[in-house]
């Protein structure tokens, strides 16, 4: 049994989908599935219930979460109390970050060059309450709800675009009005993983005079642009500029919308966290300059 095995099954667990578990853990989905079955089969049980639209926990799957947890903290404070891990950045990340997480850290390695950065992917609640308790050094957000202990550092405005098949009308336009997307079924991450994001389109549909057509809900970005491509049904959807740019493909395009939509992302830091020197101090300036350099592309 391996401590990546049990930290893949954590995160599936806190998913229920082997699509955005990849997602948070930035590998592909069959490795994800891969580390699992070789973990089940050590273990002799099944621990998810893999229905063809849900995945579930089993009662083993459910017996296992908690000592998996367990056994990974007791892992990180281990390394922690012998001084194993080098000192670096341990830095929280969020979905659709795309070309500024690239610029982010292009910055951070030319002013603290040799400092190592570790990524963790994992719910918005879940970043705050690591920076919270010192698992993590800072994560990036977006419209976090106040956290004791944890202050949000403003970075930029990330703009959605919409997705849309390459053949519908839509795509041959510079700009997408939602009026336009008004018949069309809209695919949405579910409310509760990402409510800012969803608040904000759909709050954006009703003040354009409408209430979306829901599609399908919760599947993973990936899943959401092959069904959308595929073309076998009209659907939409939203993704971050910056994060379009690394997702161009034939079958679907990107389209700005007319009237910006945009969330702002931060980075959260423990509340003491003071101006001077340390990594955390050296990505915060490197975090600066990359919206610098937004600001003047």
């Amino acid at each position: 049994m391996e401590l990546r095995q049990l930290g893949y099954f954590v995160t599936v667990a806190e998913e229920l989908h082997f699509g955005r578990a990849a997602e948070r853990l930035h590998i592909v989905q069959s490795a994800v599935s891969q580390q699992v079955r070789r973990l089940e089969r050590e273990l002799g049980a099944e621990l998810f219930d893999r229905a063809p639209r849900q995945v579930r926990l089993t009662a083993a799957g459910e017996r296992l979460l908690p000592e998996a947890r367990a056994v990974l903290a007791a892992a990180e404070r281990a390394r922690a109390a012998v001084g194993a891990r080098p000192p670096g950045l341990r830095l929280g990340t969020c979905t659709g970050l795309g070309e500024h997480l690239e610029r982010v850290l292009a910055h951070f390695a030319e002013r603290a060059p040799g400092v190592p950065v570790e990524l963790v992917a994992t719910g918005a609640g879940e970043r705050l309450a690591r920076v919270a308790d010192g698992r993590l050094d800072a994560a990036f957000v977006r419209a976090a709800e106040p956290v004791p202990g944890v202050r949000v550092v403003p970075l930029w405005r990330d703009p959605l675009v919409a997705v849309v098949p390459a053949g519908h009308p839509v795509a041959a336009r510079a700009e997408a009005a939602l009026a336009d997307l008004a018949e069309v079924p809209l695919a949405l991450t579910a409310r509760r993983a990402n409510p800012a994001l969803v608040d904000l389109v759909v709050g954006a549909c009703h003040t354009a005079g409408f209430t979306p057509v829901r599609g399908p809900v919760g599947g993973s970005l990936q899943d959401n642009l092959a069904m959308i491509g595929a073309g076998t049904a009209p659907l939409w959807t939203v993704v971050y500029a910056s994060h379009a740019r690394l997702l161009r493909g034939p079958r679907v395009a990107f389209v700005p919308f007319a009237a910006e939509l945009a969330l702002e992302t931060g980075l959260a830091v423990p509340e003491g966290a003071r101006r001077g020197a340390g990594p955390l101090d050296g990505f915060l300036g490197a975090c600066a300059a990359a919206a610098q350099d937004l600001g003047g592309a």
